[in-house]
């Protein structure tokens, strides 16, 4: 298997085609058989065709907004 750089192998994909176009994979552009296929990825991820689903209330952490105020802060608490 070949190495990944770091010394470990690497492991091959299972299909080995492109999957833009379905050509064989070319080691230069992996997992895609040319830069024209990679740069047609990389515009459908600019473009917002691919989309990972969530709901948009949902904070970065996957908390929900419930927009409730912070509790004031004790009298001693104070600057």
């Amino acid at each position: 298997m070949p190495e990944n750089g770091n010394g470990h192998a690497r492991k091959l994909g299972t299909s080995g085609l492109c999957p833009i176009c379905g050509k064989l994979v070319s080691e230069k552009f992996r997992p895609f058989c040319s830069k024209r296929c990679a740069d047609v990825d990389l515009h459908r991820w600019l473009s917002g065709s691919y989309a990972i689903p969530g709901t948009e209330d949902s904070d970065e952490d996957g908390a929900e907004n419930t927009d409730q105020a912070a509790p004031k802060p004790r009298k001693d608490e104070e600057n």
